[in-house]
């Protein structure tokens, strides 16, 4: 299993989302991609459900874990980012309510790595 860390984000916006209670993790084994970010978001994509991964070019304003309809935003900060596309569309939870996912974008410090580890 390895490890991704998230970029640390701004303390006033991480005690605003409660998300100092759990680290939020990226992990990525030989059969899934874990995702959590404490309460607010967790899914377990299994690897062979991984359709595409890619970096994107452009920054979100946004932080924290957000979407609809299969696509959602978990990030700690604005970026680097990488999009995960799933199919067929895994099980997540948003704040304990069930979510299906199907594209996930995330914020990851060291991209290479993490496009290296789950290609």
């Amino acid at each position: 299993m390895t490890r991704h860390a998230m970029p640390r984000a701004n303390p006033v916006v991480r005690g605003l989302l409660a998300v100092t209670f759990t680290r939020p993790r990226v992990e990525v084994s030989r059969s899934a991609l874990l995702v959590s970010m404490g309460w607010a978001f967790r899914a377990v994509v299994p690897r062979a459900t991984v359709t595409e991964v890619a970096a994107v070019p452009w920054r979100r304003m946004s932080i924290g874990a957000h979407g609809w309809r299969g696509r959602w935003l978990v990030n700690t900060a604005t970026g680097p980012l990488v999009r995960v596309r799933v199919d067929p569309a895994t099980p997540g939870r948003v704040l304990g309510f069930p979510v299906r996912v199907r594209e996930l974008t995330l914020s990851i410090d060291d991209v290479d790595a993490f496009l290296t580890d789950l290609r």
